[in-house]
């Protein structure tokens, strides 16, 4: 074997394991397997069919014939991948893979397709093929110093001293024609698996993120700070995103290959195999981190593991889906509504025990759903149109409830000539709008706040304010009729509000809005990522829109209710805060249920977000709950109030 050899050996290695052909006892590969084992020998046909065939002529017959039964191998696994829209192309291209090494085509050819077969295996059978998170390059250091050094030299120059007389030598790290062609994907294979045959074993007792990283730093070792210095300076102008959106992208292409594709793409790879975190602090798109963490799901299915599935399907929403679900209701609601009740209908099955082969077919359903969005969405960022719709949508209907609430509990102080209160409702809001800021800086700068502590919050939050609003809309309910409004204006014509009412007040103007403006710090996070570059301007001016709009029926709301008579602005006020929480009962439970806090039972019933209805039974009983609750108080108010008043009533 041709020194400097090594890669060829482990992938036929992988393949005779995989097939079963060294061990006929074996058991057919899975789907999973058999894509995996097509990844990692197209990989290896990609890297070294040019440098065993040049002009068309075979530098090496044996090297030469490996690369065949490669490609003839990878046929015939395509062909027994599970079904798929898109496999007869995919077929055609890796027979004409095979047929072009037939004939002894240019190595950049045979590359470039070997690289588009192996890319669309990754994107159809949606194959795992990146580290989870950043990996840790320091870690990586201490680890190649222990563990690589001694053949591979402390710098990578393949000079180690136990090098010597090592028949392939070891790999150089420095050698660009050859890493040129190496994926980080390769590399990684390559410490997993080891190289049949020489003295390259497999580390495959390190960890997985220990492997990923030992790969990253491998690859970094050639690159020069000024190469890492003019990527980092395109990365910050934003240049080169819509080319790495994620780990994935990053770790699946050459360097040679992604050099090609522009003159900032080497330079930003250099810098970001250097620097992964920074990739990792972009995000990995959330409709691709949802199948992500679906396919994480059934794994622990099969693995028998309900608790860690459950996890996996929860954050597949929390951390993935919901954070699209704005932009995609306002292109298409009713596949929103689809994904979404799929997905909950997915944790019940987890946790009744379904049988495998049910929660996969959920998951596949699910992925359907996800492609669907994807399209609707765009796989390269919104339209400024649709950046603009959503933006103003989701200020518009998230302050909408909170505008309510202040202008009832506005119009009603001013309408009493207690303007002594309106300062505790001023608190409320503006200390909510402080802790809005602050929620911001920390999402954005500190820490990344996760789906289930976003929906425990927006639940306990909507819950509390419910509470409050039944306590108010009750006090504001009895003095709609006359006697007890008579009884009131004798009581606090010369005193203020008592002040249980005056903090009950403060403390619903601060959780109606406090829980709008996190939700919507959150959304519009996302969405300021989905737009890009091109769409930010757009975002900025929906904002704009929202909050003119907001403004004015704010302003109208409060003023034509100070015009209303007191017993009909009384009972209209009571009407509608009792209305509103209900309403925050709805999305409360609803959170909590996302959370994973409470279980989602899904019923035949109609959805209405507006209103806080959700087709679930824990959700609606809640609802039914709190708008008996306002039935009992509105009945009582009015028993009292039909007997005959001889005295002042006391609040």
């Amino acid at each position: 074997m041709r020194a400097g050899r090594w890669l060829p050996a482990a992938a036929l290695c992988l393949l005779l394991l995989t097939l079963g052909a060294a061990r006929p006892a074996l058991a057919a590969p899975t789907p999973a397997e058999a894509a995996q084992t097509v990844i990692h020998m197209l990989d290896y046909v990609g890297v070294d069919y040019p440098e065993f065939v040049q002009d068309g002529k075979v530098l090496d017959e044996a090297e030469y014939q490996e690369q065949k039964e490669f490609a003839t191998q990878s046929l015939a696994l395509v062909q027994q991948l599970p079904a798929h829209a898109e496999q007869a192309q995919l077929v055609a291209k890796a027979r004409e893979l095979l047929a072009r090494i037939e004939a002894k085509a240019p190595g950049a050819e045979v590359s470039r397709r070997a690289a588009e077969v192996r890319g669309d295996v990754v994107r159809m059978y949606k194959v795992a093929v990146a580290p989870r998170a950043a990996p840790d390059l320091v870690r990586a250091a201490t680890l190649f110093q222990a563990q690589c050094a001694s053949c591979h030299g402390a710098q990578g120059r393949g000079d180690g001293p136990l090098a010597r007389g090592m028949d392939p030598a070891p790999s150089n790290f420095h050698d660009a024609a050859r890493m040129d062609q190496r994926s980080l994907y390769g590399l990684y294979n390559t410490i997993s698996l080891g190289v049949n045959g020489t003295p390259m074993r497999s580390f495959n007792e390190l960890s997985e993120a220990d492997r990923w990283a030992l790969a990253f730093f491998a690859a970094d070792l050639r690159t020069t700070p000024e190469l890492a210095a003019r990527g980092e300076a395109a990365w910050k102008e934003g240049k080169g995103r819509e080319s790495f959106q994620a780990l994935q992208s990053l770790v699946m292409r050459a360097p040679g290959e992604i050099a090609a594709a522009g003159p900032d793409l080497g330079p930003l790879h250099a810098y970001l195999v250097r620097h992964p975190a920074a990739l990792a602090a972009a995000g990995e798109p959330p409709l691709q981190f949802t199948r992500s963490r679906l396919a994480d799901a059934v794994q622990a299915v099969r693995a028998n593991d309900r608790a860690a599935a459950r996890q996996h399907a929860i954050t597949a929403y929390l951390e993935g889906f919901e954070l699209v679900e704005a932009a995609l209701d306002n292109v298409d609601p009713a596949l929103r509504r689809d994904t979404e009740r799929e997905m909950i209908a997915l944790r019940a099955a987890i946790t009744d025990g379904a049988p495998v082969e049910d929660i996969a077919a959920r998951v596949a359903r699910i992925d359907g759903l996800l492609d669907q969005a994807d399209a609707k969405l765009g796989n390269e960022g919104l339209s400024p149109t649709t950046a603009f719709v959503s933006s103003l949508l989701i200020l518009l209907r998230e302050g909408l409830e909170a505008i309510l609430v202040l202008a009832a509990i506005g119009a009603f102080v001013v309408k009493t000539g207690r303007r002594d209160a309106l300062p505790y409702v001023h608190a409320g809001w503006i200390a909510a709008v402080l802790l809005g800021v602050v929620t911001w800086f920390v999402a954005t700068h500190v820490i990344a706040v996760s789906g289930a502590n976003r929906e425990l919050t927006e639940g306990v939050t909507a819950l509390l304010a419910a509470a409050m609003l039944l306590y108010v809309g009750w006090w504001l309910h009895g003095k709609s009729y006359a006697q007890a409004w008579n009884a009131f204006i004798r009581q606090q014509v010369t005193s203020a509000l008592g002040r249980r009412t005056l903090w009950a007040m403060a403390g619903v103007s601060f959780l109606a809005v406090y829980r709008e403006l996190f939700e919507v710090v959150l959304f519009y996070q996302t969405l300021w990522v989905q737009a890009g570059a091109g769409g930010r301007d757009a975002v900025l001016w929906g904002i704009a829109a929202a909050a003119v709009l907001l403004a004015v029926i704010g302003g109208a709301i409060l003023k034509y209710s100070v015009r209303l008579p007191i017993g009909p602005f009384f009972g209209a006020t009571s009407a509608l805060l009792a209305l509103l929480a209900v309403v925050f009962v709805g999305h409360g439970i609803a959170a909590l249920q996302e959370a994973g806090v409470l279980r989602s039972t899904l019923v035949e019933f109609v959805e209405w977000p507006l209103l806080g209805v959700h087709p679930t039974a824990e959700g609606l009983a809640w609802q039914g709950a709190a708008l008996a609750a306002v039935i009992g108080g509105w009945l009582l108010h009015r028993r009292r109030n039909q007997r005959p008043v001889t005295a002042a009533q006391p609040r």
